[in-house]
């Protein structure tokens, strides 16, 4: 596939370099961008892009789920958080509710700081050589 869009070149370039900790935290940017879209489709009455939106979130959250290793007890807990805001995303676009993507979106954008703090984290001991 040939990229002639500079923007396009450079973000296919960020997720070829992207560590695994950096992916997940563009993974949650996908869901919370998703989950915003909809929300502006919902308010200018294009249910079919809030849908395709709300879709691309759930893709994003079914990702997330089955990049879960089972081998730490955290994987359990976080499959929990991931299949109610999988739900929360199902029933919003069942109603087309912004008040359940509001409360998917702040859920994600919580994990996405916490994971951002842990990749900070990362990145320090890396460098200090840790």
């Amino acid at each position: 596939m040939i990229l002639n869009n500079p923007y396009q070149q450079y973000q296919q370039n960020s997720i070829m370099t992207a560590s695994p900790g950096e992916l997940i935290l563009l993974l949650y940017d996908g869901a919370i961008k998703f989950i915003k879209q909809a929300k502006v489709y919902i308010d200018e009455k294009d249910m079919q892009k809030a849908n395709n939106a709300i879709l691309k979130a759930e893709d994003i959250v079914a990702e997330l789920m089955t990049d879960l290793d089972p081998d730490y007890d955290i994987s359990h807990d976080l499959y929990s958080l991931y299949e109610f805001i999988n739900d929360c995303l199902v029933r919003a676009n069942i109603k087309k509710d912004k008040e359940l993507l509001d409360q998917s979106l702040d859920l994600i954008n919580d994990m996405r700081q916490t994971w951002a703090q842990v990749v900070k984290q990362y990145r320090q001991q890396e460098y200090a050589g840790i």
